[in-house]
């Protein structure tokens, strides 16, 4: 009988990134239609569900999936136990984590954990909220919020803990940072019994290696140049390359080709210098992927 990986997809506002990822990584999904939970993909051997990140965790403690994308907030927030396989650093927006904080009105008088007591807290993150009230010994009333939290200040909810990427919608709605429950990133997850599957272990750790070698390519370039040999010297002390440049003799011997991978935010800086120092026929190039 064919075997299948049951992979869980993050829907919503990952969903975007996490589909061109893996598009990246090699692995191409399809939607139907809006309202689809069930994406076609290129790979038979795969089994993609599209569900909340919220859910992910728990579906794969109970096996229901045998991995999945999630953060590191929701597995904390559902208090599960998996396996997490790779730390995955992107976000709907950049690739920096995003921050579970407690957040109050400006001009309000909850400046720290302490003043929560008696207060009413809105919340997707009720169980990490009631853990982080504990840690405090602070009795407040914690409620759970469908999303759109920030607009629930001051009229609903003394306080809220939500996540946030950039704090843009927090400053949007006359709201400060109090404190920060947490620091997440996206985590690649497997239940348990799948990881001690010999054929689903490697199947999950072919996709950890690919979508992290995907992310790694998101920040990198390639570049190649000819430089003469008299020159060579001078043009290899301006290389950041990723470990030792690829060096090849051309046709004629007094020319070779460099070829590096670099941080594409150092490309800028280094072309005209490279330039200078004698390199010729410089290409730059995306890649898709890098494998350390």
């Amino acid at each position: 009988m064919e075997r299948k990986l049951k992979l869980g997809l993050p829907k919503g506002s990952l969903q975007e990134a996490t589909f061109a990822l893996f598009q990246k990584a090699g692995y191409a999904f399809r939607m139907s239609s809006g309202r689809s939970y069930h994406p076609s993909t290129d790979d038979p051997e795969l089994e993609p569900l599209l569900i909340r990140p919220q859910e992910i965790p728990r579906y794969i403690e109970q096996g229901i999936l045998d991995v999945g994308l999630t953060g590191k907030d929701w597995i904390e927030d559902n208090g599960v136990q998996v396996v997490e396989v790779a730390e995955l650093g992107y976000s709907k927006a950049t690739h920096n984590p995003i921050r579970v904080v407690l957040a109050a009105m400006n001009g309000s008088d909850i400046h720290s954990a302490r003043d929560l007591e008696g207060k009413r807290i809105a919340t997707e993150y009720v169980r990490l909220t009631e853990r982080y009230l504990a840690q405090h010994g602070v009795q407040a009333a914690v409620e759970f919020s469908w999303g759109a939290c920030e607009v629930k200040v001051p009229d609903l909810a003394d306080a809220i803990v939500v996540n946030t990427e950039t704090g843009s919608s927090l400053r949007a709605h006359n709201l400060k940072i109090v404190d920060t429950l947490l620091t997440s990133t996206t985590r690649l997850v497997a239940n348990a019994q799948a990881w001690e599957d010999a054929w689903k272990r490697a199947r999950i750790e072919n996709l950890a290696m690919l979508l992290q070698g995907a992310l790694n390519a998101e920040q990198m370039v390639g570049l190649k140049m000819n430089v003469e040999r008299a020159r060579l010297e001078a043009v290899m002390a301006l290389l950041p390359a990723l470990k030792t440049p690829t060096v090849s003799p051309l046709f004629s011997p007094e020319w070779v080709a460099i070829e590096i991978i670099v941080a594409e935010s150092t490309v800028r800086d280094l072309l005209p210098n490279l330039k200078r120092a004698g390199a010729e026929g410089i290409v730059e190039y995306p890649l898709n992927k890098v494998i350390y």
